[in-house]
Order: structure tokens, then C-alpha cells, then sequence
């Protein structure tokens, strides 16, 4: 166990997400944090995050966060501070301040950096050098399942430095998926030593943190995520119910914190007009309570909501996104031909009612995600815990020495 100022104290776990866009890396970092915290009482974690709604979720018992200033994606690609009279260069300089001195002062034991090796804008760089140099913080590059089309990516970690950047600094490299499902790392020039670093976990599992709603009314779920960007799933949900007033079972629609408040508005006047086939939620940080009570699920195809229809093992329908990557569709696609899901593909299926009323009607015969994939699949947190206890170990082993 670590001393500080003569006094033993627990594992410290920093955990960085950069949050430009959506909930995606922070509920991954949340998970984390909570699961390692849960294995091991001494541990604490600390969540770094640009999300402008973590103030809205609850956090575990030793978990807690550190917001950094916020930064929003413009059309044509761009950055902008999210509420600050700064230019994004400066926004990314006190970003990068914050969580250099928040390293400094929190002395970490691993540092698990969420899909980004440099950080937003190479912010992450001064804290991997500090964190290097003093030698005692072992440093993780947390990968998702998909990434995007390797020609795609390996461009863009060509352009951010980030190859040099998992050789130089990280121990390890998790990958919360299965190399049998989709290699995320297919198509970058990682050296031979870097890739005997990888270790493939599984997805992340989640658990009901709320009681589930009582029994009563059936219902499908829809969710399009953080919502940001799923107006035309929502959409073509609602125009499903419209066309076919005959369509069962009752939808409950969350929206996600960041779908734009006029779109909603005019959502919230078609959900009225549907007289209680359709009710809606804006957001719920508890969102595990609906999924474990849904007959099914119609969704995008993020990471977190399908670790969430592994998890509950639900019937899904997955409505992907396709730009600004094709990480949602490669994830769906998939999953699909495994037999876990349903995807909705525009060029296949088409994009009217008629194919989402197809969709919600054929769940109930769809096989459930565990009458499709065998063990291991849902092992993510468990091998987590599995390598921070190592890399803890290794690190005693080290000052022993």
C-alpha cells in the first residue's frame, strides 16, 4: 500500500475522459471507476471529464470528478469553448492545466485514459510526460469495441501523434470488446510490443443501480443515447406509431440530455397527439431501471446503450448512425450477422414507418442476445479489476525492489 506524509493510503485511480460530444466516455469512465472501487474497498477513483452534464449523475462512494471547461463541435468540424469568451486554444491550454495540476496533486497509481492517447487537442501530453517521469503512475489506453474504418482512423492517429503516443507511454491497452467480434486496432502500424500490451476484456457489463419499474403497462424502450444526434431515429419511432394506430406494444421514449430544445418541442407536440401510446422522458441518469423493465429495445447503436441490450439481455432494433463515423454501423453490423441484434440499414431496409413498424412487430420473435453468443462476452469489468489488481502489484513489487 502507498505512503503519503508517513500515513499508508488505498489505490488511487484516475480516470480522463474528454466528453466533446454525447455521454458515451464519461458513463464508460463512470462504470469503471465503480466497479474497481466495488472490488476494492481501499481504492478511490477520480473522473476527469468535459461532459457539461456529469453534475447530473450520481457517483459511487469514492468516486468523484473533476469537470473541465467544456468544448462544442460545430458543423464544418471545429472546436468552440462551450460557454466560456475564449478561443479554443485557450480553452484546450487551461484544459490541459487542469489536468496536469489534478495529476500532481491526486498522485494516481494508473491513469486509464479513455480512446484518446494525446487527449482533445494533444491536452493530455504535458500530464503523460509528468506522470512519466516520476515513474510510480503505470498508464492504460481504454479502446471501445470500434473505433471507425481503420483507413479512417490510422489517418487521424497519424495526424494527432497518437501511435507515438500508445508506444511511448501506456502499459497496457484494454479493449473493451472481443477480438472475435471486431479488432478497433485493425489498420494502425502498432509495433509488435505494443500489441503484446493489448488486452482483450469483454464488454462492460452493467447492473441495475435502481429498482426496476413495477410490472405493469408493456413497453418498448427507445433511446437514441446522449440524443445529440438522434433526431432521425426518433423521428421515424414516432412516425411508426402515427401511421399504425394498431401498433403495440407503449413506447417509452428518453431523449437524452442534448437533443435540441426546439426539435423536442415539436416532438413533445406529436408525442401529445399520440394520446398515451407514446410517453416521453428528457433524461435519466438511471437509465438501467427502463431497460431492465422493457420487453425490448429500439436505439442507436453507441457503445454504452449496447453494452446496456447485452447486459439486460433485450431484443433490440439499432437504428446506426453512419456520419460523422461508421463506427456505429461496423458495431451494428456485426452484432447483427452474431445474431445479438436487429439493424435498421437505409439501403436494405429503407427509413419510413413502414420499416420501423416492421421492426417493432418482429421483436418479440428476435432471439435474445443470450440465446446467440456463449460466456465471456459480458466479462469486461471483472477482467478490469483483474489487471488493475496486477498492475498494482507490479508497482509494489517495483518500490520493493
Amino acid at each position: 500500500m502507498a505512503k503519503r506524509h508517513g500515513k499508508s493510503r488505498g489505490p488511487r485511480i484516475m480516470l480522463y475522459s474528454h466528453d466533446t460530444f454525447g455521454l458515451g466516455h464519461l458513463r464508460r469512465s463512470r462504470a469503471l471507476a465503480e466497479a474497481i472501487t466495488r472490488a476494492d474497498p481501499a481504492a478511490s477513483a477520480l473522473i476527469l471529464t468535459g461532459s457539461p452534464i456529469a453534475g447530473r449523475f450520481t457517483f459511487a462512494r469514492r468516486v468523484d470528478h473533476v469537470r473541465l471547461p467544456g468544448v462544442t463541435k460545430l458543423r464544418d468540424g471545429s472546436y468552440v469553448s462551450q460557454s466560456m469568451d475564449m478561443s479554443i486554444d485557450e480553452t484546450t491550454e487551461m484544459r490541459a492545466g487542469l489536468i496536469k495540476s489534478a495529476a500532481r496533486e491526486y498522485r494516481p497509481d494508473i491513469l486509464i485514459v479513455d480512446k484518446e492517447p494525446t487527449g482533445f487537442r494533444g491536452e493530455l501530453l504535458p500530464t503523460l510526460e509528468q506522470l512519466s517521469a516520476r515513474g510510480r503512475t503505470r498508464m492504460v489506453l481504454g479502446l471501445r469495441d470500434v473505433l471507425d474504418e481503420p483507413e479512417v482512423l490510422a489517418a487521424e492517429w497519424a495526424r494527432k501523434g497518437a501511435v507515438a503516443a500508445t508506444e511511448t507511454f501506456y502499459d497496457e491497452i484494454w479493449i473493451y470488446g472481443l477480438r472475435s467480434i471486431y479488432d478497433p486496432t485493425e489498420g494502425l502500424p502498432l509495433s509488435p510490443e505494443a500489441r503484446g500490451r493489448m488486452h482483450w476484456t469483454g464488454y462492460l457489463r452493467r447492473e441495475l443501480n435502481a429498482p426496476a419499474p413495477a410490472p405493469g403497462r408493456p413497453y418498448i424502450l427507445v433511446t437514441p443515447g446522449g440524443g445529440g444526434d438522434g433526431q432521425a431515429m426518433v423521428n421515424l419511432v414516432l412516425a411508426a406509431y402515427e401511421t399504425d394506430p394498431e401498433l403495440e406494444p407503449h413506447a417509452v421514449l428518453v431523449y437524452g440530455p442534448f437533443l435540441s430544445g426546439e426539435i423536442r418541442a415539436e416532438f413533445e407536440r406529436r408525442v401529445a397527439a399520440l394520446n398515451g401510446r407514446v410517453t416521453a422522458l428528457g433524461f435519466d441518469s438511471q437509465i438501467e431501471a427502463l431497460f431492465a423493465g422493457a420487453q425490448g429495445v429500439v436505439c442507436m447503436g453507441g457503445y454504452n446503450t449496447f453494452c446496456e441490450v447485452l447486459s439486460f439481455d433485450k431484443r433490440a432494433v439499432i437504428v446506426p448512425r453512419t456520419v460523422p463515423r461508421l463506427e456505429q454501423y461496423i458495431r451494428a453490423s456485426r452484432a447483427e450477422a452474431l445474431g445479438l441484434v436487429r439493424m435498421l440499414e437505409e439501403t436494405r431496409d429503407g427509413m419510413g414507418p413502414e420499416a420501423m413498424i416492421a421492426a417493432i412487430r418482429a421483436l418479440p420473435s428476435q432471439p435474445l442476445p443470450s440465446q446467440a453468443f456463449g460466456e465471456g462476452l459480458l466479462d469486461g469489468l471483472e477482467h478490469v479489476n483483474r489487471r488493475v489488481a496486477a498492475l498494482l502489484a507490479r508497482r509494489t513489487d517495483q518500490a520493493a525492489e
